[in-house]
């Protein structure tokens, strides 16, 4: 199960990344964080901002609702998400397994 926060209007929740992959995707949930595979380098923050665009994406919100709070550097990062209900998450945790 995925952990995750939701404060007033934002969701956040830890996210683990593995840049230079061969193609970008979501994998799905393992051990409380949600796997995403990203083709982009992590060099001059294009895997994070291929991250915004795949969570914005997967979660059909605009890239402006998609936050990197923490981890700007590290492969687990704390996402914040603005305008979305937690089924939303859990639905994208379930498409990616």
């Amino acid at each position: 199960m995925l952990d995750y926060s939701k404060t007033k209007d934002k969701l956040s929740f830890t996210v683990r990344v593995v840049p230079r992959a061969s193609r970008t995707e979501v994998v799905g949930e393992a051990n409380g964080v949600l796997r995403i595979r990203l083709a982009a380098p992590p060099v001059d923050g294009a895997a994070n901002e291929e991250l915004v665009r795949v969570l914005a994406r997967a979660l059909r919100v605009s890239r402006s609702a998609v936050a990197i709070t923490a981890g700007q550097t590290s492969r687990l990062k704390r996402v914040a998400v603005s305008g979305i209900a937690p089924e939303a998450l859990l639905t994208l945790c379930k498409a990616g397994d």
